[in-house]
């Protein structure tokens, strides 16, 4: 699919998700490597590098929503708890959507991810050499957790 048709469809979910539902939630995962790197994943649908993650679905838990979202974008199986980092709201995408980030220590790898149609690449890097396009909320999120500084609201 042509890159700017994946934008448009991507718009299209966002608009339809604000019509539909009265607030929007997801979640994020900060998957922490014991050697010090960060699994993060670039979307054939939008721009940048993020930490893993998406929707909630109706009868979902936020437990649930994190197991499947590492599953599918990344090939991650949880070993262990995640823990809640915090949940933000991101009004980059809409005044209704929020983000609940958990730090993911304890998981396995299942098998390197292969691009599909909604993830063009999944890899992890170091903490102190992110991509360039690594997205500013992205960068805020793992300073946190990283450095145990305040999370802001704001995604």
């Amino acid at each position: 699919m042509p890159r700017g048709l994946r934008r448009l469809a991507g718009r299209g979910l966002h608009l339809y998700f604000r019509l539909s539902r009265g607030m929007t939630l997801g979640v994020r995962a900060a998957v922490l490597g014991e050697d010090g790197a960060v699994l993060l994943v670039r979307h054939t649908y939008t721009p940048g590098w993020h930490m893993p993650g998406g929707g909630v679905e109706p009868n979902e838990t936020l437990a649930d929503a994190l197991t499947k979202e590492l599953r599918e974008e990344a090939n991650i199986a949880l070993s262990g708890p995640a823990t809640l980092h915090g949940v933000f709201l991101n009004r980059h995408v809409s005044v209704r959507d929020h983000v609940a980030v958990f730090v993911v220590r304890a998981f396995t790898q299942l098998a390197p991810k292969q691009p599909d149609r909604e993830i063009a690449e999944a890899r992890f890097f170091p903490l102190a050499a992110l991509p360039e396009r690594t997205t500013p909320g992205t960068r805020r999120r793992l300073t946190e957790i990283i450095d145990g500084t305040a999370p802001t609201q704001d995604w």
